[in-house]
């Protein structure tokens, strides 16, 4: 299936941009296009789209709220968060409200289509530049974060594996056991935070001062 995207950004150069490179690459096709939140809400109840890669920060209604409302009508969507350095703030926020992909905006045409892809395939993407990012802010403030003991040690370990983007077999082998060990680790994990996937761990992670470089 031909994913349709749907292009939610205050700058108009960057939408044209990226249409331009996702149109040059083909595989998927972009349906509409929105200047801010209110305009995108306005299309949605006839807009035919699978993607959304919304603007995190625009005037108006901010890219947290606008996925919240946007959920609220068409739970079915994906929404993948635009952002630049400096908006960290805002992911806890972006998660909560339901986004399940992260790119900042200078990310490479290559990570643009697997965060597509991994989306459609009711994934959840984290630009690996984005987490470097978020584990250096990190460094500064986790002292202040508030203690928390539903993890055990190993758990919070594979925990910020998982943050770091590694596949369940990749943890299995840096930590000498078994990927059926990890994969009940990380149930576990799901279980105790009440997280729903990668997406929400990395949130629950980056609230605590878990992960650093």
């Amino acid at each position: 299936m031909e994913p349709k995207i749907t292009l939610v950004d205050d700058h108009t150069l960057f939408r044209n941009g990226l249409r331009g490179l996702l149109e040059r690459v083909g595989g998927c096709r972009v349906v509409a296009e929105a200047a801010d939140g209110e305009e995108f809400l306005a299309l949605l109840p006839d807009l035919q789209t699978d993607v959304v890669f919304l603007d995190i920060s625009m005037p108006g209604i901010d890219g947290a709220e606008t996925a919240r409302r946007a959920l609220a009508l068409r739970p079915e969507l994906r929404i993948v968060t635009l952002s630049m350095f400096g908006d960290e703030h805002y992911y806890a926020r972006m998660v909560e409200a339901g986004a399940c992909g992260f790119l900042l905006k200078d990310s490479a045409l290559d990570e643009v289509l697997e965060a597509i892809r991994a989306v459609m395939a009711g994934e959840s993407y984290f630009s690996a530049a984005l987490l470097a990012s978020l584990f250096r802010h990190l460094k500064t403030g986790s002292e202040e974060q508030p203690a928390d003991d539903t993890l055990s040690a190993r758990e919070r370990e594979i925990l910020v594996a998982v943050c770091r983007g590694l596949s369940n077999q990749e943890i299995a082998d840096s930590l000498f056991i078994s990927k059926r060990t990890v994969d009940k680790h990380r149930a576990n994990i799901l279980e105790k935070t009440g997280c729903r996937n990668t997406a929400h761990l990395v949130a629950y992670a980056i609230k605590r001062g878990w992960v650093e470089l």
